[in-house]
C-alpha cells in the first residue's frame, strides 16, 4: 500500500521506519499470508476489518499486538480497521507492556486504578484512543461476529480449538518476555518483542492494495 504523510506522533513514526519488514524470513511471510489475504478481501469488498489478538493472559503479546496493528493501519492509511485483543482467561496489562509502549513513542494514560486498570493509548494527538485493559476473548467489549482471530501464543492457540464468530483463525505467535521478568535484561526483552510484533504487522499491512 502506498504511504501517505501520516499524523502519527513523530516518535512513533521514526520507529515504524526503522522497521524492516523485508528482512522477515519466508517462514513467517507464509505464516502471515491468511492474514494479508483476509485484510485484502474485506478492503477489496469495503468490509469493515476486525482483528482480535488472542493470548492466554491478555496481557503482553496480545496487547503488544493489537497497539501495533491499530497504529500501522493508521501508518499505512488503512481505513475501517479496529483491533482488539483478548485472552482465555483476563489479568491486567503487564505495567513493562505500557513502559514499552511509551518508550516507543506511544502517549500512554491510566484511566483507572485496581487489579486490572484501563489504559488510554494513543498514536497521534487527534488519533481515537485505544482502550487497552484485560479481556477474555469473548468479552461483550469485543466483536462478536466478523473478525479474524490472531492467536499470538501457542498456549493459547492450542488451548482454543474454536472461536465462535471467527471468519478465521491465523497463528501468528511469539515467544513469551514474561520468562525475563525481574531480570536485569527485561526492559531490552520486552522492547525486542515489541520490535518484532511491529515488523510483522508492518509487513502485512504493507502488502494491502486499496
Amino acid at each position: 500500500m502506498t504511504e501517505m504523510p501520516s499524523n502519527l506522533f513523530p516518535e512513533i513514526e521514526n520507529q515504524i521506519k526503522s522497521l524492516d519488514p523485508e528482512a522477515l524470513l519466508e517462514e513467517r511471510r507464509t505464516l502471515l499470508q491468511p492474514l494479508v489475504d483476509y485484510i485484502q478481501s474485506q478492503v477489496r469488498e469495503n468490509q469493515e476489518i476486525r482483528l482480535n489478538f488472542i493470548c492466554t493472559h491478555n496481557s503482553r503479546r496480545s496487547h503488544l499486538s493489537q497497539v501495533w496493528a491499530q497504529t500501522l493501519a493508521a501508518y499505512h492509511n488503512l481505513e475501517n480497521v479496529s483491533c482488539y485483543s483478548g485472552g482465555t482467561e483476563a489479568t491486567a496489562l503487564f505495567p513493562v507492556v505500557a513502559e514499552t509502549f511509551k518508550n516507543s513513542g506511544l502517549q500512554i494514560e491510566k484511566l483507572s486504578q485496581g487489579n486490572n486498570p484501563v489504559y488510554s493509548i494513543k498514536y497521534g494527538a487527534n488519533a481515537h484512543p485505544i482502550i487497552g485493559f484485560s479481556k477474555t476473548f469473548d468479552d461483550p467489549f469485543n466483536p462478536r461476529s466478523g473478525f479474524a482471530a490472531v492467536m499470538t501464543c501457542s498456549q493459547a492457540d492450542e488451548g482454543c480449538p474454536f472461536i465462535a464468530g471467527a471468519d478465521l483463525r491465523v497463528p501468528m505467535t511469539f515467544e513469551d518476555p514474561k520468562v525475563f521478568d525481574n531480570t536485569p535484561q527485561q526492559m531490552e526483552k520486552y522492547r525486542e518483542r515489541s520490535v518484532q510484533i511491529a515488523t510483522e504487522l508492518h509487513y502485512v499491512f504493507s502488502r494491502i492494495n486499496s
